[in-house]
């Protein structure tokens, strides 16, 4: 271990990203295509919540970003990588620089909830090996979130099997959720509910880890929402085009007693000149 006091503690400008490979590259299993634009789709669709949550903006969002847990000899091994994690109460930023890292001996605040979305087999994301029992420094990953960082929600997303995992910590130990009856599972303290999607995305049509609210409404990206307004627009459009289009037929005597009409729709009576 080293030798440093707790007074030098390293913070995240001083800590390293790079073991001559990518430190917080996947230990195992590679990397997948899905996996960046999975992370953006979480992060803008649970957005305007997080907004509501938090109208201070105290809170961040993680995505394949380093948590370091312990310091050991070589630090990167104090260090995992959570695909996506939220953390709330905690500033966005620090003395006005973007985080490099989270680091929970100084912050002391564990993320609400860790996402992890499996590239290979899923026994890293399985993994329960203590330091004990752990070779060159390495400990498994399903351990540190439970029994170090203390993560209480900690979900396993298996793209190949279109499936969530999700657990949730009682009493110091992970316990594996059951499913409600619309196949998702409640993050309570979030208000949200977290379950696959099957739909087209970044122009791909795959299952997709998505975000519902309490009633069981699909939480929106900012593109699907305008999307839809710009749909609504257009139909509402339409919808008067077709109004002037009929009093246009009509007799000069009736058309001036649809005034008040043409204005609660919000159709100019210029229009029926």
């Amino acid at each position: 271990m080293t030798s440093l006091s707790a007074l030098t503690l390293p913070d995240h400008t001083q800590l390293p990203d790079s073991d001559g490979t990518f430190v917080f590259a996947k230990r195992a299993g590679g990397k997948n295509w899905q996996e960046h634009p999975q992370s953006i789709l979480l992060t803008d669709s649970i957005k305007l919540v997080l907004e509501d949550l938090h109208p201070d903006s105290q809170y961040c969002i993680g995505q394949d970003l380093g948590i370091y847990w312990r310091l050991t000899d070589f630090p990167e091994k104090g260090a995992e990588s959570p695909d996506w994690y939220y953390v709330s109460n905690v500033p966005p930023t620090l003395e006005g620089k973007t985080r490099r890292y989270y680091v929970l001996w100084k912050e002391y605040v564990a993320p609400l909830i860790v996402l992890e979305f499996v590239s290979g087999d899923g026994s890293e994301e399985r993994d329960q090996t203590p330091p004990s029992q752990g070779q060159g420094g390495n400990v498994g990953k399903f351990w540190v979130y439970e029994q170090a960082i203390r993560v209480p929600y900690y979900g396993i997303y298996e793209v190949a099997k279109a499936q969530v995992e999700v657990y949730h910590l009682i009493d110091n130990t992970y316990q594996l959720m059951k499913p409600n009856e619309r196949g998702h599972y409640p993050i309570v303290p979030m208000g949200v509910e977290l379950g696959i999607w099957q739909g087209f995305y970044q122009n791909a049509e795959l299952p997709w880890l998505r975000w519902w609210d309490a009633q069981g409404n699909l939480l929106l990206t900012g593109y699907e929402r305008t999307e839809i307004e710009q749909q609504r627009a257009e139909v509402e459009r339409q919808k008067r085009e077709r109004i002037v289009e009929k009093l246009r037929r009509r007799s000069p005597s009736q058309t001036s007693l649809c005034v008040e009409e043409l204005n609660a729709l919000g159709i100019d009576s210029e229009m029926l000149d």
